[in-house]
Parts: C-alpha cells; sequence; structure tokens
C-alpha cells in the first residue's frame, strides 16, 4: 500500500510539473527525472528498502 501511495503521489507532482513547463525541452526533462524518481523506487522495492 505505502507503494502505491507513493508512485501516486509521484505522478500527481509529475502531472503538476508538466503543466508548470513553457518548453518542449523542458517538459522533457521534466518526464525524465520523473522516470528517473520511478526506477529508483522501483529498486528500493525490489531491494527491499
Amino acid at each position: 500500500m505505502k507503494r502505491l501511495t507513493a508512485l501516486l503521489l509521484l505522478a500527481l507532482f509529475s502531472i503538476g510539473t508538466l503543466t508548470a513547463c513553457n518548453t518542449v525541452a523542458g517538459a522533457g526533462k521534466d518526464v525524465k527525472k520523473a522516470g528517473e524518481k520511478v526506477e529508483q523506487k522501483a529498486e528500493d522495492v525490489r531491494d527491499g528498502k
């Protein structure tokens, strides 16, 4: 349940960040950063952290 909550919060934060972008390049950087955070969280869950 904690994992689901964390992912939902991350998704909401990502959506908020994307709406604040003024350029396509900025949106790309935001998506990349969000993807890195999701990947890190998935690795943490896999490793039992």
